[in-house]
């Protein structure tokens, strides 16, 4: 981070922490580093971040990483209750999954190169998010886990099930999601979630080392690029029912007793 780093006026957040540095917009999530999940404050901040982008060509690269020992740990579960409690119908709660799903297919879609940096846990919505970024470096203390069926939900957030089976693999994904299973780095890494891990010191070093060469790329070569490539995943995603997670977070959640959304494990 050099000296031309600065809070940027132009993206004023309270629930994201937001540094311009010349091509480079550096994002951190859980600014006040005591909360680690992802929350409606959170996403909606991403959403207009997100959106404010299409009138900023001039940046190239959009880092997202988080405050506090951990990128994140997953969604909200509290404002869903919430949402639930408020609006027995359940619109509230598929506003809130919708949120999740335009955030998700903006990132995917914006016209910087995404990169995700990664640290301590990264659980369910965390992972989904981190997914649909183009990049991904982790430290290699990093802890992964989708815990969505071990608590009575289904793994419907941001319309990531796609996108987690093209970047890992169906067969593996398929495992990590029915049994709920803690993996590492190394094991994010061999399948794909990972593109690179560094001890956490070297992580920065670790980002820094795609960051450079990338704004000096031509910005409609980097950008023509992404869209090939985000062509090519979406036919990969042909069956995608990415626009159903809303329904059916909210259908399981109106389902569920309460002692359902405790973790077991």
């Amino acid at each position: 981070m050099t000296d031309l780093v600065t809070t940027s006026p132009h993206f004023p957040y309270k629930a994201l922490h937001v540094e311009h540095d010349g091509p480079v917009l550096r994002v951190r999530l859980n600014p006040a580093a005591q909360d680690a999940t992802l929350g409606v404050a959170a996403l909606d901040d991403l959403a207009d971040l997100l959106h404010r982008l299409h009138d900023r060509p001039d940046i190239r690269v959009l880092l997202l990483s988080g405050d506090g020992d951990d990128f994140c740990l997953g969604a909200d579960r509290g404002e869903y209750q919430a949402a639930l409690a408020e609006d027995p119908t359940g619109a509230a709660m598929r506003r809130i999954a919708d949120k999740a799903y335009r955030v998700c297919d903006a990132l995917e879609n914006t016209h910087a190169v995404t990169i995700a940096r990664l640290h301590g846990r990264v659980v369910g919505a965390g992972l989904a998010l981190a997914s649909f970024c183009d990049l991904r470096a982790g430290a290699d203390t990093c802890r992964f886990r989708m815990p969505e069926i071990g608590i009575g939900l289904p793994p419907a957030w941001g319309g990531a099930m796609g996108r987690l089976i093209v970047e890992g693999g169906a067969a593996r994904i398929r495992e990590l999601m029915l049994t709920c299973e803690a993996f590492d780095a190394a094991t994010a890494h061999r399948i794909g979630l990972l593109h690179k891990v560094a001890p956490l010191d070297r992580l920065d070093a670790t980002v820094a080392a795609w960051v450079r060469p990338l704004v000096r790329r031509s910005p409609e070569a980097l950008t023509l690029t992404k869209r090939m490539f985000a062509g090519h995943s979406r036919a990969a995603r042909t069956a995608d029912v990415a626009l159903l997670d809303a329904h059916l977070l909210t259908a399981q959640l109106s389902q569920s007793r309460p002692q359902r959304v405790t973790d077991p494990s």
